[in-house]
């Protein structure tokens, strides 16, 4: 609903979220595929993070880091895919203004904790490949605990100035968002008052972070690539390429839909393509990880194996 404002600007109190498509023949399709995604996104996020922490195998570093990125991809797909199933198949696709401040707010707070942890892997991976007798030392319980907590705290910070900036919008010329969920490009396009602030804000922030991270993964991997080609062993090299690769394999389509949505000029036809790309980085990517960072490495599949072979003859 919304309550008459100045002119053709009404005060907002709730949302139209108009999803990813109005055919209704693709309706049960698209329910079905993301009831799909989001159920691989939910079993092999919450199975990485139980594996991590009932396998003393895997209590190290990459590992912890790898734990909290799970729980990130979890809570960053829970906050979306529920709702937008329920869009899907429901006539009422409202949603309180409440209620999309809140799944903007969680969406800002875990993509911008995503990237910041996926930098914080690099450099742990710089550690291990590049200084691997004092890989332990340098990880220590201390750093790794600071490192997780200055991602979150990042989130956090980031998405509260935005939040704030958002609440001070008076009114609006339509509740009808054109998107699957309440993201900021799309709300501050049917703002009434100048948002030129935000918008500048959301391009200053957005490009601050990715240059930062990126700064970060590219001089981690600089030092990775040199120290690899200078190993005698072929099957290190080939080690150390796998466990990479993977990484890397990550960060590209992250980075690369994060880029595309909020670094670049807007124009008046990207809604349809920023609509798809936030499709990969908000519901694909979460279910992707698991299987990217994990399923491939042979210590996961080992400890996978002993346990569940020790609940089979238990």
């Amino acid at each position: 609903m919304v309550e008459p404002g100045e002119g053709n600007c009404t005060v907002v109190t709730e949302f139209i979220l108009l999803g990813l498509s109005d055919a209704p023949e693709l309706r049960v399709l698209l329910f079905m595929v993301f009831l799909l995604i989001y159920g691989v996104t939910v079993l092999g996020n919450l199975g990485m993070i139980a594996l991590i922490q009932v396998s003393p195998r895997l209590h190290t570093p990459m590992y912890f880091f790898l734990s909290h990125l799970s729980f990130v991809d979890y809570c960053y797909s829970t906050n979306i895919v529920p709702k937008m199933l329920v869009n899907i198949i429901n006539e009422d696709k409202s949603i309180s203004f409440l209620g999309c401040m809140v799944q903007f707010y969680l969406f800002c707070v875990y993509g911008v904790t995503e990237i910041f942890l996926l930098a914080v892997m690099a450099y742990d991976r710089f550690v291990a490949i590049c200084s691997p007798l004092l890989y332990m030392v340098t990880m220590s319980q201390k750093l790794r605990m600071l490192l997780v907590s200055s991602c979150y705290l990042c989130g956090t910070v980031f998405s509260l100035i935005h939040l704030c900036l958002v609440l001070e919008i008076p009114s609006y010329r339509s509740n009808v968002i054109n998107h699957f969920f309440c993201d900021l490009p799309p709300l501050l396009s049917l703002a009434c008052s100048d948002v030129t602030v935000n918008k500048l804000l959301v391009f200053i922030g957005a490009s601050f972070i990715e240059i930062l991270t990126i700064v970060i993964i590219l001089t981690s991997y600089f030092f990775i690539l040199i120290t690899i080609l200078r190993m005698r062993s072929a099957e290190g090299r080939r080690k150390a390429f796998s466990t990479c690769a993977s990484h890397l394999t990550a960060i590209v389509v992250f980075h690369g839909t994060i880029l595309f949505t909020y670094c670049r000029p807007s124009s008046g036809n990207s809604e349809d393509a920023n609509k798809v790309a936030t499709v990969f980085y908000t519901v694909v990517i979460p279910m992707l990880n698991p299987l990217i960072y994990s399923l491939r490495n042979k210590d996961v599949k080992e400890a996978l194996r002993r346990v569940a072979g020790s609940k089979m003859f238990s």
